[in-house]
């Protein structure tokens, strides 16, 4: 290997004839200018984008934030609705119950006085009837003493016109 290192570490002198006036440096450096000049508008645009579209979500973030905090407060607010609807629920329902017993207490109360004044009714009927029975026995012995005291009287008018002569 060293020996071939020693015929190649010669030198070797090239000549060649190129085409003048073409200056590929200039070139290159004109090229390497425009694409830098394309990716420097490139880099722009792009962050330009990229602020547009950060901007635009930063815009809808700040709307849907604002409408979940909206959301938010009306769950509370229905939550406190519901709650107090619950609470005026069970009232309610208490005072039917209380208003039930009451009225349950009311009718056995009632239900009692009506039947012991339907039991008084019966009675005073019944006492009435006995009344009645007694006023026409009564009243029948009255018209039988009656006949009997114009009987006499009569008999005591012929005695008398017997006797008178």
């Amino acid at each position: 290997m060293s020996a071939l290192r020693g015929q190649v570490g010669g030198e070797i002198s090239v000549e060649m004839d190129a085409a003048p006036g073409v200056d590929l440096t200039k070139i290159l450096a004109e090229m390497r200018e425009q694409y830098e000049s394309l990716a420097e508008k490139n880099r722009r645009d792009a962050e330009q984008w990229f602020f547009s579209k950060t901007e635009e979500l930063n815009r809808e973030v700040a709307i849907n934030t604002e409408q979940l905090q909206s959301g938010k407060t009306e769950i509370t607010e229905l939550r406190r609705t519901i709650q107090s609807l619950e609470i005026d629920l069970q009232s309610q329902l208490s005072t039917k119950a209380a208003l039930e017993g009451t009225l349950a207490d009311t009718e056995a109360r009632y239900g009692t006085q009506l039947a012991q004044l339907q039991a008084l009714i019966s009675s005073v009927e019944e006492q009435l009837a006995e009344l009645r029975c007694d006023m026409e026995r009564q009243n029948h012995e009255y018209r039988v003493l009656l006949d009997v005291k114009s009987r006499l009287e009569q008999e005591i008018a012929t005695y008398r016109r017997l006797l008178e002569g």
